[in-house]
């Protein structure tokens, strides 16, 4: 049979997300069973079906320990900034006392006034490094959840794969058994046969490595969320570059920790200044000396003439200058990767649509005859085996093109922090953190 003929067979083979085979089995009177082949990669995704199980899964996240010392660091960032906003100096007293000829003693308060603004500028300083640290957190966050989320969709990848290679195996060992069976009436030679055999050992080594990269993709999932029972449902058709910013700016959350650090690091010349300041120091004293009373007020200021802490003001803006520049250097690495998602994911895209528009557009029982005429001899034993292989070749490509959208888009998205919003897009208010 024409080579063209086992091609326009192999596309029913593809039919839709359910790949339906029947294999001819011969029982002890040549009675035919079926043995149906159904793994899938969905052609139709539920792309209103996140809210359905993403709420657990983000339960599940929240209550895992990395984010809830996030939480505390949370909390942590806000009593830094309580503390920052008390004053700089306390007042300090003093007592003396003399017996001689004339009895001294005094009683003396002194107060060191915030001349420079230490107080002021501590403030906002803490202010900033709390900014900064839940700008870190936020990214750290949407990081996490790309991870987790890749994890569960390579989880649902390898299932799928393993689902199929074995239901791959479990056809060759029923086709295998049908070949033998014409062995003995003549219908098909011994080599004919060896080829079955071995077609059976490498669907056999397939199931092997795809039962292995399943457990390998629940070990993974087990090590970042303690759980291998979380639900997913695919959902590639959600999988879009409108969900993401066409422009990087500041508020980025993988950008806005680095332009607080420029704001930070302004602030740290106004830091050094008020740091440098020179204080004046008032102090009043009150007591008495023999029969008379004393009553004193005194102001003291420091000289700063061996150090007038220029070249600290000099370091602080260099460190400025420094932040700028590293802000720089941020801003084009996320501005290129932001124009390589936007390229590169429709495409990805639009491929796998084609793919699975020809799956989908495909004969579903055309599985059925090319096993029937297998059997009857219409097609030869290396057509059949080489149309199995198309099979397995197409289906492996499908997972590949749907992994492959999964790494892209959570990737970007986790690493620009804006995984998280999408996500809270998606969930019932109740589900809202």
């Amino acid at each position: 049979m024409k080579k063209t003929l086992i091609s326009s067979l192999l596309m029913g083979y593809l039919a839709t997300s359910s790949f339906s085979a029947h294999v001819l089995a011969a029982g002890d009177n040549n009675v035919l069973s079926a043995v149906q082949i159904s793994p899938s990669i969905d052609a139709k995704t539920n792309t209103n079906g996140l809210s359905d199980w993403l709420p657990k899964v983000m339960q599940r996240f929240n209550a895992l320990p990395e984010v809830q010392a996030q939480i505390a660091r949370k909390q942590e960032a806000k009593l830094s900034i309580q503390a920052a906003d008390k004053a700089v100096y306390n007042p300090e007293i003093g007592a003396n006392y003399q017996k001689g000829i004339d009895t001294q003693y005094s009683l003396g308060l002194n107060q060191t006034i915030d001349w420079g603004d230490k107080r002021g500028v501590a403030t906002r300083i803490a202010q900033l490094q709390a900014e900064v640290l839940l700008s870190t957190i936020t990214l750290e966050r949407n990081q996490m959840l790309s991870t987790r989320l890749q994890a569960l969709a390579t989880q649902n990848l390898a299932k799928k794969k393993l689902k199929f290679q074995e239901k791959q195996y479990n056809l060759a060992k029923a086709q295998l058994s049908i070949a033998k069976q014409r062995l003995q009436t003549g219908d098909l030679s011994n080599v004919e046969v060896k080829m079955m055999e071995l077609d059976l050992a490498n669907n056999a080594a397939n199931f092997a490595m795809a039962e292995q990269d399943s457990l390998a993709a629940e070990g993974k999932v087990m090590a970042l969320f303690g759980d291998v029972d979380l639900p997913f449902e695919d959902f590639v058709d959600a999988l879009s570059a409108s969900a993401s910013v066409t422009e990087v700016t500041p508020d980025l959350p993988a950008l806005k920790s680095a332009y607080q650090q420029v704001m930070l690091a302004k602030i740290g010349v106004d830091q050094v200044k008020a740091q440098t300041a020179a204080d004046p120091t008032l102090s009043l004293t009150a007591g008495r000396e023999g029969n008379g009373s004393l009553v004193g007020i005194g102001v003291s200021v420091p000289l700063q003439i061996r150090n007038n802490y220029s070249k600290n003001l000099e370091v602080a803006s260099q460190k400025t200058a420094v932040s700028e520049q590293v802000y720089l250097g941020r801003e084009r690495v996320l501005t290129q990767q932001q124009k390589q998602f936007d390229r590169s994911l429709p495409r990805l895209k639009q491929r796998y649509i084609d793919w699975r528009d020809v799956v989908q557009n495909s004969a579903r029982d055309a599985a059925i005859s090319i096993s029937q005429q297998w059997k009857t001899g219409d097609i030869s034993t290396s057509d059949y085996l080489q149309g199995q292989r198309q099979l397995t070749s197409s289906y492996t490509a499908g997972l590949m093109l749907e992994g492959a959208l999964y790494q892209i888009w959570l990737g970007w998205m986790g690493e620009s922090g804006q995984l998280e919003r999408f996500i809270d897009q998606q969930l019932p208010a109740s589900a809202s953190k």
